[in-house]
């Protein structure tokens, strides 16, 4: 498979690509197409998330946390004084970036159901979500950042599917099929649980006119 370097280089050079063609196809403003860039990129190294005491999973649960403190303190802002509140938002950077990596690396397995094109669903209508009902960002924009994300997501399972091809010895790697899948084979209950969470998000996601919009006038500068 690929190593963590060629992950993150070439979802950043891909991202840093989709992020100026965009910008200059009038899909979005220069400065909206930087955290395009920052997604595809975060996306290119986030199913490694399942790797054990891995580069990935460290940063990965860094940058997490600071997501997780300013959705905090958005919350409770006006629930609570400035000292308790960051307090609060110490936990739950703590929280998220011990606790949370701690637990995912004890209840998942690398290769599972993090590296499917569910999860890669799921982590881009979670950001959709999160940047229209959290962030109150415009429709088109909260379904561009989701998509950045699976978009990032999906570049790195297909670099682990042409790193699981031995071309100097023309064969097949065991880890062939592993990565690029539509779901776990291995374990069908955890697909359906993430599944479950994907139908949860829907009444969160704004509505999907704009998303189909953006795949046209996509589709029409690619042709």
């Amino acid at each position: 498979m690929a190593d963590f370097r060629t992950h993150l280089g070439v979802a950043a050079t891909l991202g840093a690509v989709v992020a100026h063609g965009g910008w200059q196809a009038g899909l979005w403003a220069f400065a909206e197409g930087l955290p395009v860039l920052a997604l595809i990129t975060f996306g290119g190294i986030l199913p490694d998330i399942d790797a054990d005491r891995s580069k990935a999973i460290r940063l990965i649960f860094n940058l997490l946390a600071i997501p997780a403190v300013v959705a905090g303190a958005l919350w409770l802002q006006g629930r609570l004084d400035p000292g308790p509140l960051m307090v609060a938002c110490g936990g739950i950077y703590l929280g998220v970036r011990y606790l949370g990596g701690a637990l995912f690396c004890r209840f998942t397995v690398h290769r599972g159901i993090w590296h499917s094109l569910l999860a890669a669903a799921l982590c881009g209508l979670t950001v959709t979500a999160l940047s229209h009902h959290l962030f109150a960002l415009p429709d088109r924009l909260a379904w561009i950042y989701g998509g950045a994300l699976s978009m990032g997501f999906v570049i790195h399972l297909l670099l682990d599917e042409m790193y699981s091809v031995d071309l100097t010895g023309a064969r097949l790697k065991r880890s062939f099929g592993t990565a690029l899948k539509p779901f776990d084979w291995r374990q069908p209950g955890n697909s359906l649980a993430m599944l479950a969470v994907i139908v949860s998000l829907s009444p969160w996601l704004p509505p999907w006119r704009p998303l189909v919009d953006l795949v046209a006038q996509g589709s029409a500068f690619w042709r």
